[in-house]
């Protein structure tokens, strides 16, 4: 079958007996009034409502709880900051040493929570992958995690999959994709237990590196335009996320800045969250147009530095 990857479905069924129960079995539902507004049925998953407020932390629990014994330091590089809280908040709870490199300049609310749960930082002005890759590598008691191409990530993502299905139906699936660890890891359980289903991927059109990659069949370096999209702003995926978008991806939408904001307040005024820009991707997509009877999506995080979102106090 196309999206066989190298995801595995029973890693995925493991992961849920391993992740902090905090994260697990988000809420989804049907809201009328945003139904009413996208003019469809639109089943959501809201991802905001843990410690971290978003869905990074299935992926870095299911990760750290298999790090080898004699392992003290987790190191990961992180541009949203998101990924980050999540590998601190699962290595502190595990009795470990996380240590983070992010990009010099990275918003101080960013680095607050990220410090908040445990985080050695490093701010650095190149870039953040390669160094903390590099830094890991000095001595064995440290191990490198980079999201979007370790299996353990997206398989912990995967969960998601499992609870979207596990009570409802839909024919299309509408998923933000920066690194592809999320998009990834649901759509392998939904298109092995739902193979209809349509997949849809979201990527902002200032950061389109992994949907041009996904189209060409290629990594593709492409530069970032703005990092409005923080949580899907990367400059160059992974080979393992393009092979699992490849495989079980069926299309990629663009979403505007401009789009991100409207989809931030229809959230803000139906649902009664503020996701962040790239947290609200998926419900932007659907304003666009997106065919399908019911529709599923996710919003992936509410780490919205509200100092940087200017023009969304107004407006529907």
């Amino acid at each position: 079958m196309r999206w066989v990857t190298d995801l595995s479905l029973d890693r995925i069924l493991a992961a849920a007996k391993v992740i902090d129960p905090v994260f697990l079995n988000s809420p989804q539902y049907v809201d009328e009034q945003l139904c009413a507004a996208l003019g469809r049925r639109v089943l959501t998953k809201v991802e905001l409502l843990n410690p971290l407020r978003s869905f990074k932390g299935r992926g870095a629990e299911f990760f750290v709880s298999e790090v080898a014994e004699g392992i003290g330091t987790i190191v990961c590089s992180s541009t949203g900051g998101n990924f980050g809280q999540a590998v601190a908040y699962a290595a502190r709870r595990r009795g470990l040493r996380a240590e983070v490199f992010v990009p010099s300049g990275t918003s101080p609310v960013k680095l607050a929570r990220m410090r908040a749960f445990g985080a050695v930082l490093h701010e650095v002005d190149g870039s953040p992958l390669e160094l903390a890759e590099a830094y890991a590598a000095e001595t064995q008691d440290r191990v490198y995690v980079l999201d979007g191409r370790d299996p353990a990530v997206a398989e912990g993502a995967g969960t998601i999959g499992m609870e979207l299905l596990r009570d409802n139906t839909f024919d299309t699936l509408v998923v933000p994709m920066g690194d592809g660890a999320l998009i990834s890891g649901v759509a392998a359980w939904v298109k092995a237990h739902a193979p209809a289903v349509r997949v849809i991927g979201v990527a902002a059109a200032a950061a389109p590196a992994l949907a041009r990659s996904w189209a060409a069949g290629e990594v593709l370096t492409v530069e970032l335009a703005s990092t409005f999209a923080a949580g899907i702003a990367i400059s160059r995926p992974t080979e393992q996320a393009v092979a699992r978008t490849r495989a079980l991806v069926d299309e990629v939408v663009l979403v505007s800045e401009e789009e991100l904001r409207q989809a931030m307040r229809l959230a803000a005024r139906t649902l009664g969250v503020l996701p962040e820009p790239a947290g609200a991707a998926g419900l932007a997509a659907i304003a666009k147009g997106i065919p399908g009877e019911t529709v599923a999506t996710v919003l992936t995080g509410g780490n919205a530095d509200l100092a940087g979102y200017a023009g969304l106090g107004a407006g529907n």
